[in-house]
């Protein structure tokens, strides 16, 4: 069973990085594409999701606390805007991509080749804003991975932006990284599974898509947005002590 699957998380409608990662001769072949959440909201919402459709039934699409945000916030309920860009990205979304959105599930599992049922989600199986990191306490792992099935031993999430592969009580866990909005390094980052796990980086012209983004989205204020999200000026060491607390630690 070959069964190779390409990890996409947190594209944040970025184009240019996408349309990068999908040129990837491994995503490009690759037997499942598993679109792990926060896919549009960003400067370019309407042509992420559109380019993404064209996958067709290759593509496994899961939410993120993004989309059910842009969802409630459509919706005309309340929700705790944490960057103006996701109402804006929201306003631009039609009825068919709002639906599309509105359907998607917090979780999918898989089997992959090597790996068994693999589970995928945005940031934890029980959760889609919960934080866990590289360097979580184990404790805190047995608390976000209780209730998942004994089956699954390899669980895939994003939601912190930053690539890492660990164990944690016998279960390998994954975070692939960000398409869109990296931290610590630039790139596309995504990663392949099957029949082991590989973090992939995707280098593309970060100055071209800067200027692209700047030059063919609507949202005011585009490329201040690409120049900061689209170079990594957000540090690796920067995100940690943001998301640090946010993982039930007490000290950094």
């Amino acid at each position: 069973m070959r069964n190779r699957v390409a990890v996409l998380s947190d594209i944040h409608g970025v184009l240019p990085a996408l349309a990068a990662v999908l040129a990837e001769p491994e995503v490009a072949t690759a037997d499942r594409v598993v679109l792990t959440g926060d896919i549009a909201a960003g400067p370019q919402p309407v042509e992420v999701l559109d380019l993404l459709t064209e996958i067709g039934d290759r593509a496994v699409w899961v939410r993120g606390n993004a989309e059910r945000m842009m969802v409630t916030y459509r919706r005309g309920g309340t929700v705790d805007i944490p960057d103006p860009i996701l109402p804006w990205a929201a306003d631009q979304l039609g009825r068919t991509h709002l639906d599309r959105l509105t359907d998607l599930p917090t979780s999918a599992t898989l089997p992959v080749a090597g790996l068994g049922p693999v589970l995928f989600c945005h940031a934890t199986p029980r959760d889609d804003e919960e934080v866990v990191l590289v360097d979580s306490r184990l404790d805190r792992w047995a608390e976000v991975l209780e209730g998942t099935e004994e089956g699954v031993r390899t669980v895939v999430g994003g939601h912190t932006h930053m690539p890492y592969v660990r164990l944690a009580h016998g279960r390998l866990v994954v975070n692939p990284g960000s398409v869109g909005m990296p931290y610590g390094r630039s790139g596309a980052h995504w990663a392949l599974l099957g029949p082991g796990v590989e973090l992939r980086r995707t280098v593309y012209d970060v100055d071209a898509a800067c200027a692209e983004v700047a030059a063919n989205s609507t949202y005011p204020d585009a490329a201040r947005w690409a120049d900061y999200y689209l170079r990594a000026t957000a540090t690796d060491a920067d995100a940690l002590r943001v998301f640090g607390p946010r993982d039930g630690r007490t000290t950094s």
